[in-house]
C-alpha cells in the first residue's frame, strides 16, 4: 500500500493496538535504508511512540529523509491518533536534513510554523542541535531573515541580524537585499537606511543586490540628493557600488531633469574610475533628449562608438527628432548622414523623423527628395505618411502636389481623410484649379464625405 492510500485509510480506520494494517503500513513507512542493519520498533511499539522515541527516528541518518519527512507530516496531520506533539526541537532537525539534502522549499514551509516561538528559544535549540552541522545552522538563520521580512516581523528580523553578526555567522546578502525590497514595497525607507547601515556597520564587504534595492526604494520615495549623498560615503568607506546602483539613480534624475545631480553622480563615477555601460548611455541621451539636450545627446552616442559600445538606429532618430524641434534643420540630416556612413541602415522610423521635421519646417522639396530615397531602400510610404506629406503641402500653398499624392494614395487603395480633402479642394480652387477641386469633390460625395461650403461655392457653375 502507498504512502498515500495509508494516510487516506488511517482516517476511517480506528486504531488499536491489533491494527495489522497501522502496524504493517508505519514500518513500511519508517522502514530503514537498505545500507542500514536497524529494524523498526515493533508494532506494539509504534503504539507508544513518543516525542523522544519520534526526535530519535527523524535524527538518524539511517532512515532515508523522504520517509522521515513522511512520518513528520503525517505527525502533524492527525494529531488524533498521535499521543504527542512534534516539539521545536524535531521540527529544527526536519528542517536542518532538508538543508542538508538542499530541499530549501519544504524547509522553508516547516521553517514558517518554527519562527512563531521567541527568538531566543529558537536560536538556542538550532545552536544545540547536535545532528546540524555549521554550515546547515548558518543557513537556517540566514532563511529565517528572508521568513520573518515575509511575515512583516521586522524586529525579528534585526535580532536575527545581530545574532548572527555576534556569533560569527556568515549574512547572505541577498537575503538582506529581499528584507530592502519588502520594506521598499511598504515605504518603510527609513528602516530600510537603518537595516543597509546595520549591514555595514556589521563588516559586509558585497552590496551587489541590496544597494540597487535601497537606491530604487529611494529614488522612487524622491530622496535623490540623500541618495547620492549615500553612494558618496560608501565609496569614500572603499566600497564600490556596481554600474547598478548608478544607472537606477541616474535614471530617477533623468526623468525628473535634475542635471545637476546627474553631474554630480558623474563626477562621483569618474573619482571611483567606473565607466559606464551601454544602458547608462541609453538613459542618459534619453533624459538630454527628453530636456531639448539634443547636441549632448549626440556627443554621447559619439562617445559610444569610440568606446566600441553599439549604439541602435533608435537614438539615431531621437536624435534626428531633437533637432527638428530646434528648427536645426541641417544638423538633423548631418545625423542621418553620420549613421549611414557608421554602419546603421535608416528605417521606417527615421524616415518618419525626416519627413515629418521637413513637412513642418515647410521644407517639401527635401522632404520628397528622401522620400526617393526610403522608397529606394524598398520602405513605401504608409497612410499616415501620405497625410503627413499632403498637409505639409497645403500648409506651403502647393495643392496641386497635394492632390497629386492623393491621386496615388487612392491608388495604393488607402482611405481618404474628410478634413484632408477639404483642404486639399480648397487650395486647388484658390489656385484656380477647378477640374481637380471637382474630381476630389466628387471623390468625397460618393464616399460619403461633406465637402466645405467655400469649396463649394467656387465650384458652383463650373
Amino acid at each position: 500500500m502507498s504512502v498515500q492510500n495509508f494516510l487516506k485509510t488511517l482516517k476511517t480506520v480506528k486504531v488499536t493496538p491489533s491494527s495489522s494494517l497501522f502496524t504493517k503500513t508505519c514500518q513500511k513507512l519508517i522502514k530503514p535504508t537498505s545500507k542500514s542493519t536497524k529494524s523498526f520498533p515493533s508494532g506494539s511499539a509504534i503504539y507508544t511512540l513518543n516525542s523522544t522515541k519520534f526526535y530519535q527516528i527523524l535524527s538518524d541518518p539511517d532512515y532515508s529523509l523522504e520517509k522521515c519527512l513522511h512520518l513528520f507530516n503525517f505527525v502533524l496531520e492527525n494529531q488524533s491518533l498521535i499521543s504527542f506533539k512534534p516539539d521545536l526541537q524535531a521540527r529544527i532537525t526536519v528542517i536542518g536534513r532538508l538543508f542538508k539534502a538542499r530541499w530549501f522549499s519544504p524547509a522553508e514551509d516547516i521553517l514558517k510554523s518554527v519562527v512563531r516561538y521567541p527568538f531566543p528559544l529558537l536560536a538556542s535549540t538550532i545552536e544545540k542541535c547536535c545532528c546540524l552541522e555549521a554550515e546547515v545552522v548558518e543557513k537556517l538563520f540566514n532563511m529565517m531573515l528572508k521568513v520573518y521580512s515575509d511575515q512583516s516581523k521586522l524586529d525579528l528580523v534585526s535580532d536575527t541580524f545581530d545574532h548572527m553578526k555576534d556569533n560569527g555567522f556568515k549574512i547572505d546578502e541577498r537575503n538582506c537585499s529581499l528584507h530592502l525590497l519588502w520594506l521598499k514595497r511598504n515605504d518603510q525607507m527609513e528602516l530600510g537606511l537603518e537595516f543597509f547601515n546595520k549591514m555595514m556597520e556589521s563588516g559586509m564587504d558585497s552590496f551587489v543586490y541590496s544597494l540597487p534595492a535601497l537606491v530604487h526604494g529611494l529614488c522612487e520615495s524622491g530622496q535623490i540628493e540623500r541618495c547620492r549623498l549615500l553612494l558618496e560615503e560608501i565609496v569614500s568607506k572603499g566600497i564600490n557600488p556596481t554600474i547598478t546602483s548608478y544607472n537606477i539613480l541616474i535614471n530617477a534624475c533623468a526623468k525628473r531633469w535634475n542635471f545637476k545631480e546627474i553631474d554630480s553622480i558623474l563626477t562621483l563615477m569618474k573619482r571611483q574610475v567606473e565607466e559606464f555601460d551601454i544602458e547608462t548611455y541609453r538613459i542618459l541621451v534619453d533624459g538630454y533628449l527628453s530636456f531639448g539636450k539634443t547636441e549632448e545627446a549626440e556627443k554621447l552616442v559619439l562617445e559610444m562608438h569610440e568606446k566600441n559600445f553599439k549604439a541602435d538606429t533608435h537614438m539615431y532618430n531621437l536624435i534626428i527628432n531633437g533637432y527638428f524641434r530646434q528648427s536645426l534643420t541641417d544638423k538633423a540630416l548631418l545625423v542621418f548622414d553620420r549613421m549611414n556612413v557608421r554602419g546603421f541602415n535608416p528605417n521606417a522610423d527615421t524616415y518618419w523623423a525626416l519627413m515629418n521635421g521637413l513637412c513642418k519646417l515647410g521644407k517639401m522639396e527635401i522632404a520628397m527628395l528622401y522620400v526617393g530615397k526610403m522608397q529606394s531602400e524598398g520602405i513605401e510610404l504608409d497612410q499616415a505618411s501620405f497625410y503627413l506629406l499632403m498637409d505639409g503641402f497645403c500648409s506651403k500653398g502647393m495643392a496641386w502636389e497635394a492632390f497629386e499624392l492623393h491621386v496615388e494614395m487612392e491608388r495604393r487603395g488607402f482611405d481618404s481623410d474628410v478634413s484632408l480633402c477639404n483642404k486639399i479642394a480648397s487650395g486647388l480652387c484658390k489656385s484656380k484649379q477647378f477640374e481637380a477641386a471637382k474630381m476630389l469633390m466628387n471623390t468625397m460625395v460618393k464616399r460619403g464625405g461633406l465637402p466645405e461650403m467655400f469649396s463649394l461655392r467656387n465650384l458652383i457653375g463650373l
